[in-house]
């Protein structure tokens, strides 16, 4: 009994993440996806070198994506979206089944990154409201990805 028991859990486990993933349809290619989307949405899309950057971010061996739409010009307005807090950046995973899918969209000022204590983690540069301050320097959000999370490991 006990066998059947630990043999339904570990089902479970293998199911759960599926069931995840199908909530949200995988992209081939988020590149495409993001540059269709607003050559759509703009009569003029002009797209900086910078727009898409290809990493690991989540420690996998699977190169994974982030967008910057502060390097787009849309009908020559550059980065639309952007303001005060930054500008949004689109963070993809890559599944090792084929295919992305977005875990993240955050509006910030930048991102390096950085290797700690052995993990590669995200130091994103993002408005000081987000370390309690009103003002002075960006804040630095240390995170790590962790499955299809962002983990928040440090604030400064």
């Amino acid at each position: 009994m006990k066998a059947l028991l630990i043999a339904v859990n570990l089902v479970a486990l293998l199911v759960v993440p599926a069931a995840a993933f199908a909530q949200q349809s995988l992209l081939s290619d988020p590149e495409i996806y993001e540059k269709k989307h607003f050559t759509e949405q703009c009569t003029k899309a002009e797209f900086g070198e910078g727009y898409v950057k290809r990493l690991d971010i989540n420690n996998d061996g699977l190169i994974d994506a982030v967008v910057n739409e502060g390097e787009l010009t849309c009908d020559g307005e550059k980065g639309p979206q952007c303001n005060d807090d930054g500008c949004p950046y689109n963070f993809y995973l890559q599944v090792a089944e084929g295919g992305y899918f977005m875990i993240a969209t955050a509006q910030i000022y930048g991102y390096d990154f950085v290797q700690r204590f052995g993990n590669m983690v995200l130091a994103m540069k993002m408005h000081p409201r987000f370390c309690d301050r009103t003002e002075g320097d960006p804040c630095i959000v240390t995170a790590r990805v962790r499955g299809t999370k962002f983990v928040t490991i440090s604030k400064k």
